[in-house]
């Protein structure tokens, strides 16, 4: 009887224990999946505002030279229209008021996304003032809406490349993530020079509530004109759009968001602030043109009215090139899901981005009806 009692008694701390190793191992397990999830957006957060004062600014080896003297001659190649043979460009807006002139035209390529040039003239504007504007990523929170965070993550004071990650949130769609790198240059009669591109940084790892833009080649050049700066852009992003979607939208919805920039540097001039940006960035340590670049790069906009050509129709079709008139169940499924892309691209602008969506869809709706129709009259007759 007494040994039957002692083995039920040890029988029963080795199930107590058993019970609450278990106990354990489960509490650890849901401890670290809580951990993962909701611990590591936060701690890197304060990664780069806790190590902004040294480590972004001061560790020179950690950043090697992502943008060189080539990307620089690369951009002035793209702002010339040097293009292989296979390519040409498409003209695909030009709009203009008293104060501002817009024009932008794109361009296929083989194997990587469109490339759009546009030129935009802004009357009664500097361009220092006009540099100083587009760099100033603090007001640009302020006046576009789209941008939900932007960070400084590092500065090389060496060769003044500067690395930033930035959010933008579009209706519709999940959060964009830009993580980039981008360098200043300065030629000859206040002529400036700007060149991105993506990167990857360890203080901005990937989030799955965020979509990572993994190809993005952009620059400009801002010079000056009569009484006016001229700022001409090449741009080069994978935006995830079928490309005729991704022109309609870009031709419907840009020219709204340029019309707010314009309002935002007019304000911009006309409270006189200071650059906002920390006082060590790209614009502070700006460099200078290599020699060899400054001959083949124009400075001095010859004539504001000469620089925005008028559009005119190709071989007598329309800008904007036809869609194609084969309806599909996999068709209304572009479309609809081109509606978050056009939101998208047009800034934010949310009434005009519905419009341009409902507007799309419609006319694929009417072309199919009267395709139905005359193929019904064709095969009546």
């Amino acid at each position: 009887m007494t040994s039957v009692s002692s083995m039920e008694f040890w029988w029963f701390l080795n199930l107590r224990a058993t019970l609450i190793a278990l106990l354990l191992i489960l509490f650890f397990h849901l401890s670290k999946k809580f951990y993962s999830k909701f611990l590591p957006y936060s701690s890197t957060r304060r990664l780069p505002s806790s190590s902004s004062s040294s480590s972004p600014l001061d560790s020179q080896s950690r950043i090697p030279e992502i943008i060189s003297d080539s990307d620089l001659k690369f951009l002035i190649d793209n702002l010339d229209e040097k293009l292989n043979e296979d390519e040409k460009w498409e003209n695909v807006i030009d709009k203009k008021t008293n104060f501002l002139s817009y024009n932008a035209k794109c361009c296929r390529t083989k194997d990587k996304p469109l490339k759009y040039l546009s030129t935009t003239v802004f009357e009664s504007c500097s361009p220092v003032l006009l540099r100083d504007f587009y760099m100033d990523n603090d007001y640009r929170k302020q006046w576009d809406k789209t941008v939900i965070d932007h960070l400084q993550l590092q500065v090389n004071r060496t060769n003044g490349i500067e690395i930033g990650r930035t959010v933008k949130k579009f209706p519709l769609l999940t959060p964009r993530e830009y993580v980039l790198a981008w360098r200043l240059w300065e030629g000859k009669d206040r002529t400036f020079y700007c060149f991105t591109k993506e990167c990857e940084h360890p203080s901005a790892p990937r989030h799955k509530k965020y979509v990572r833009v993994g190809y993005f080649r952009s620059g400009w050049q801002i010079r000056k004109g009569k009484e006016a700066s001229e700022i001409r852009m090449f741009h080069q992003e994978d935006a995830g759009l079928n490309v005729e979607m991704e022109k309609l939208a870009f031709s419907k919805g840009i020219w709204s968001y340029v019309c707010k920039m314009d309002n935002a540097l007019r304000k911009y001039s006309a409270i006189n602030r200071p650059l906002t940006t920390p006082s060590v960035s790209s614009v502070t340590l700006i460099q200078k043109v290599p020699p060899e670049l400054e001959m083949i790069s124009g400075s001095t906009l010859p004539a504001v009215s000469a620089s925005m050509p008028t559009l005119e129709p190709v071989n007598g079709e329309p800008r904007e090139k036809k869609l194609s008139r084969i309806p599909s169940k996999r068709t209304v499924a572009k479309s609809l899901l081109v509606a978050g892309g056009v939101l998208c691209l047009s800034r934010g602008h949310v009434g005009l981005g519905a419009k341009v969506a409902m507007a799309f869809i419609l006319t694929k709706l009417r072309k199919h009806c009267d395709s139905s129709s005359q193929s019904r009259r064709t095969q009546g007759t």
